[in-house]
């Protein structure tokens, strides 16, 4: 497995790897990632990589791929939050193929992932379904801790799933800066 920076060349394996997940939930609903109600079509993830591939290149953002066999097999983000007050807090997401999870690849990307996010972002949050004990352990294992659920948060399939949102401090906050009590 190598770990590298995002090229054009990824997208149609990334794409694949995400439509991908519309079949696979059908099988096993509690995959842990959000789904729209229906699959995107191709322009609008053209639209999604263009827009990733560009905060990249500007330095806004982090993405890094894993290959395999010459094809990016997952894929983990760090995008600034969108509000205009928090861009110091990055939001994660990963993705692995479905025949590539369980092999450290989601493990060697959020490490490369984090390690360039420092000095970009304050923190990094994300979000995780709170039955995917799996993903879990991998956050928790890399000093995420978890900062509030949202119970019942997602539905899908007539099923309610409780979200929950983790978070790890990469620098200390500013001198006098504190947990905020509102």
């Amino acid at each position: 497995m190598r770990i590298r920076g995002l090229e054009w060349k990824d997208f149609p394996a990334m794409v694949d790897t995400y439509f991908a997940l519309y079949d696979e939930v059908q099988t096993d609903p509690e995959v842990g990632i959000s789904l729209f109600p229906q699959k995107p079509s191709f322009a609008d993830e053209i639209e999604w990589f263009a827009s990733l591939f560009r905060s990249v290149h500007e330095g806004a953002a982090v993405a890094v791929i894993a290959e395999e066999e010459g094809r990016a097999v997952g894929h983990c983000a760090v995008r600034p939050n969108s509000g205009p007050e928090s861009r110091h807090v990055g939001v994660l997401g990963l993705l692995v193929d479905q025949k590539w999870r369980a092999k450290g690849i989601g493990r060697a990307l959020m490490i490369e992932a984090l390690a360039q996010s420092r000095g970009k972002f304050e923190m990094v949050e994300l979000s995780v379904f709170a039955t995917n004990a799996h993903a879990r352990r991998l956050y928790e294992s890399l000093g995420f801790r978890r900062w509030g659920t949202l119970p019942n948060g997602l539905r899908r399939n007539g099923r309610y799933i409780d979200h929950e949102w983790m978070v790890l401090q990469l620098s200390p906050p500013a001198q006098g800066a504190g947990p905020s009590n509102r």
